[in-house]
This record gives C-alpha cells, structure tokens and sequence, in this order.
C-alpha cells in the first residue's frame, strides 16, 4: 500500500460575493413579495456573503460542470498538467442534469488529451469526501499515481423564484395562504456556489507543504433514522418519501418536487449528536489524543450549530479549545460537498501549516444522517 498526499489545493468562487441583502435581487421574491423568513435564517445561520454563478437577471454564468473544471484548472503547473491526470473524481448534490455523470460533464470541460478514469458520488454534503475517499484508495492501492477530487455545488439555480411561483399559484387556488413551506424556504437562504478540488499523489510535493492522508472513516445512522434532507420527492406522514416518479407530471411544480428540502426538527434533534456519536468511533478506531490535534475543520450549514458542535465533541472527551476550529463559513456561505475543499484549500495556501501538524476534518450530511471524518498530517 502506498503513502497518499494532497499535494495542491485549488477553488473556485463565481462572481463577485453577494451580501444578505443582495439575495433576493438575484433569487427574485416568490409571489412578488420579500421574504418574511429570511432575516430570521440569515441572523441564525451568521452567513454575510456567498457566490451565486447567476447574475443579477437570474440567469447562470456557470454550470456546476464548470465550476469544477475551473477549480481544477488551478491545480495544473509546469509540474502536473491536464494530461498527467489518471483519475476524475468528482462529487456534488446538485449536478446539472440526471445522466450523464456529473465527471462525465467535468471530463468534457477540462477538454484533455487522453481518456482517463472517472468517478462520480452523488448525494448531499458526503458526496465530497465520498469522491475524495475513491480517490484516496485508488492511489493508495497503487492502481492510479494520481488522482484529482473535487467537491462542488451549483445550488443558486436550484433557488430562484420561478422554481417555487408554481406552488404558491397552487396554494391560492385552494384558497390557502400563498406561502412557500418553510422545509422549503429554509434552504433558500443557506446555500451558495463554487468548486474545490485536491490533487493527490503518492508522494509529497517538494519544496511546498503536502498533506499526508491517514485515514477517512464514514458512519450512515439510515437503520435509526427517517430522511432529513430530500429533493425529487415528497415526505409522507410515516416518514417514509413517495417519489417524484409516483406523481403524474402536472403536481412536479404544484408541489414543487425538485426543491430541495429539510426537517428541520430533525435538523435539530440529531445532526449534532450523531457527529460527536461517529467521530468519537474514530478516535477509539484509530486511538487519537484529542491534544494532538492542530486543526479541527468541521463542516456546519450555519453559524447556529458552531457552539452547539464543541459542546458535543466536549462530552465526548474531545474538548478542542476554539483557536484549534478553522471556518469561512461566514464569508463563503455553504457550499455542501464543496465546503470541505474550499476550507481546506484556504488553510492550506494560507502559509500557518508546519509540518508534523495534524488536521482533522468533519463532514455531516442531515439526508438521512451520514457522516466522515479524515486525518491529514502535514509533512
């Protein structure tokens, strides 16, 4: 088995970033009128900037393809190049069409000069570390040398009034109050745009900072837990989804069936218990001293959970002091798969890494309650 090393970090950001109360002239209002549920989202979530790939008319500048591709495009040097690249692998939720694959897009961006392996992980914030796990084990098998994994999300598009007006036409027919569910509304507010991407090979870069990766562990909590996060179907009162291929054609947009959703009061009851129940398996697993930890780069959908989250990994015996927590949450926004790549990529170019120090990274994904964590060691 071979050693794996990040050895270069890449992101890419669309357009300028868009402040709190810039959103709604990019989003558009719903049944023309402001929202009354975004204030209160945003004061919770503390977000005060985000990317859109939308101008302010509503139309894409980007495609989530390519926002990848130009996320990678930042990892080729005179040193590696389109052309050295063995493995595509790519994860996000919100890829621009079902099939083809979403690296199948990416692949055709990037406009290489060979064919190459690739690999696509779909899902929601998981999706990222999943994408970046099929690279890791493949390099560390010694069946690719390299590999390239990203993390991306297009999710503006996903959240433009038009997607929701059909609804609120619905509701006033029925002669119901014209308002958007807030399991809808909610992630409207919350989620943002932009790619990253990690080059990983089976030796350290030299003269520059790499990061050895010692492990990725993953823990799904499916068999405890009903759905939380869900897009392209509709809860049922047992908790179970109906989806969107069981409804004729004409309640897609009456129910709005493809906007993504959340339950929140599961949101709530669960999502930081279970991250502090599986990270505490890893540190078991692999006997971790939570003192010698460096970094703790946790991945949060909002502000809301940041000291919530300490308090869980605290009484779970892993008490990192906040200098340890490194967050762009705030001037990012949440970038789902994405988000774990762009925080590190920051804190990798950032020039504060020596080497011997260890980085701990947490994902959480609140679809039915999955999570990952990662160990990098710089060197």
């Amino acid at each position: 088995m071979n050693d794996v090393f990040i050895t270069k970090a890449s992101t890419y950001l669309p357009n300028e970033p868009i402040s709190n109360d810039e959103m709604e002239s990019f989003l558009g209002l719903v049944n023309d009128a402001p929202s009354k549920a975004r204030a209160l989202i945003l004061r919770n979530n503390q977000i005060r900037t985000r990317y859109y790939a939308l101008d302010k008319n509503g139309k894409s500048t980007h495609t989530n393809a390519q926002l990848t591709a130009k996320a990678i495009e930042g990892l080729f040097d005179e040193n590696f190049t389109k052309d050295d690249m063995e493995l595509l692998s790519c994860g996000t939720t919100s890829a621009d069409q079902i099939q083809p694959s979403h690296a199948s897009m990416v692949h055709g961006e990037l406009k290489t000069g060979k064919s190459l392996e690739i690999n696509t992980s779909m899902g929601l914030c998981n999706s990222g570390m999943n994408a970046l796990n099929y690279g890791f084990l493949s390099v560390k098998a010694g069946v690719r040398e390299n590999a390239v994994c990203t993390g991306s999300e297009r999710f503006s598009a996903w959240m433009t009034a038009d997607k929701f007006n059909h609804e609120t036409e619905n509701l006033k027919l029925l002669e119901e109050k014209p308002i958007v569910a807030f399991k809808r509304e909610f992630l409207r507010w919350m989620l943002s745009d932009g790619a990253g991407a990690l080059l990983l090979q089976n030796k350290p870069r030299e003269n520059s900072i790499s990061l050895k990766v010692e492990f990725i562990d993953f823990y799904s909590y499916a068999h405890e837990i009903e759905a939380c996060m869900y897009s392209g179907c509709e809860k049922q009162e047992d908790g179970s989804l109906k989806s969107w291929a069981d409804y004729p054609s004409d309640e897609w947009l009456k129910q709005s069936l493809f906007a993504l959703k959340q339950d929140t009061r599961l949101l709530d009851q669960y999502i930081l218990k279970k991250g502090a129940e599986s990270l505490r398996a890893s540190f078991d697993k692999h006997n971790l001293d939570p003192e010698k930890i460096d970094y703790v780069l946790a991945h949060i959908s909002s502000g809301y959970f940041k000291e919530g989250l300490k308090e869980e990994f605290a009484a779970k015996g892993m008490d990192f002091p906040w200098e340890k927590w490194y967050y762009n949450l705030s001037e990012v926004g949440n970038i789902g798969a994405g988000s774990i790549f762009i925080v590190l990529e920051e804190l990798m170019n950032s020039g504060k890494l020596k080497k011997g120090e260890q980085v701990l990274l947490c994902v959480p994904e609140s679809g039915r309650f999955a999570y990952s964590c990662a160990l990098l060691t710089v060197c």
